[in-house]
């Protein structure tokens, strides 16, 4: 199958290259610079000079399907950047996809689109998506899907996959920030980490775009997750542990970092605005939230079954740091 996919040098586009050339699949990738070009020629896909500001129907060619991973993914920056990175960039592909005579659409959305500011516990598709966003990443993934769904037609089946807190090898956010946040000295645990969280192994949502490529209603939505939940704490100590470093005990309560956060934030904003502040409302407020999934949908309709538990993807982190 041939197959087109954006966002194919980042964390989630690279597993996803990888999983879907491994399995034969002629695999091209949309390539920005000559980095990126490299990086997905490296994962196995044949780059495609272009980026979502420019791209057209003969970037795509005879691609059956289209995976659209790229994404404004920051919890900090300016509304244009959103916008333009996951709005217009999601309409962008679709138009071009459509002229190019492509078949099938997978959108990478996520669960934070459903995000407001409370616990998401135990949700399936049916959960209404808020009516007023309070995050600018939650608001423009929430219309990049809406406007994805809605362009599902005869011929050109349009299907979204929503994964929550994905993890795994050349993570480039959750990782990172936690082992960051220790090194800096600012790491501290929010109502002592006890919130209930689903996750994600990035091979297992590689896994769920294989199956999405044949199986999957269109104008639908999926969650995608490992198996069971978990209390914050548990993982990212456990995620921490895998590059051999213990995360500090210190805890601050949720209803003081939130309120807290919603304030630097707005403050910095108004004196700083180029720089990202030292506390992030919406991080701030995801973290201290539990947000867990339920997959039925995804099983049921598409076959999804996770293929790597968390226990195997901690130990395949773990193996890699000490063959490194």
């Amino acid at each position: 199958m041939k197959i087109f996919v954006t966002g194919g040098s980042g964390f989630v586009g690279g597993h996803l290259i990888e999983k879907l050339a491994g399995a034969g699949h002629d695999v091209r990738a949309l390539a920005r610079s000559a980095a990126s070009a490299k990086a997905v020629k490296g994962y196995g896909a044949t780059p495609v000079d272009g980026d979502l500001a420019t791209l057209e129907a003969k970037h795509i060619a005879d691609a059956e399907v289209i995976v659209h991973a790229a994404a404004w993914v920051k919890s900090w920056g300016k509304r244009s950047d959103f916008v333009e990175g996951n709005v217009e960039g999601t309409r962008r592909v679709l138009d071009a996809a459509k002229k190019a005579g492509a078949k099938r659409f997978i959108h990478i959305s996520t669960e934070a689109m459903l995000f407001n500011g409370a616990d998401l516990r135990d949700i399936d598709e049916t959960f209404a998506t808020p009516s007023k966003q309070r995050y600018l990443y939650s608001e423009t993934k929430a219309e990049a899907e809406r406007i994805a769904l809605a362009a599902n037609s005869p011929g050109f089946t349009v299907l979204a996959l929503r994964p929550r807190l994905v993890w795994g090898p050349r993570d480039a956010s959750v990782l990172p920030e936690v082992l960051e946040a220790v090194k800096k000295g600012a790491f501290a645990w929010l109502d002592r980490g006890e919130q209930d969280t689903s996750t994600c192994w990035v091979g297992n949502l590689a896994s769920a775009v294989e199956l999405a490529l044949t199986r999957g209603e269109g104008a639908q939505a999926y969650f995608i997750a490992d198996d069971g939940t978990r209390k914050m704490r548990e993982f990212l100590t456990a995620l921490a542990q895998t590059q051999g470093v213990t995360l500090p005990a210190r805890s601050i309560p949720g209803g003081v970092a939130r309120p807290l956060a919603s304030l630097v934030e707005g403050t910095w904003s108004l004196f700083a605005p180029k720089s990202k502040p030292p506390m992030v409302a919406f991080s701030i407020h995801m973290l201290s939230r539990s947000v867990t999934v339920k997959t039925d949908k995804a099983r049921r309709e598409l076959g999804y079954v996770p293929a790597v538990s968390v226990e195997q993807g901690l130990a395949a982190l773990s193996s890699a740091r000490a063959q490194a």
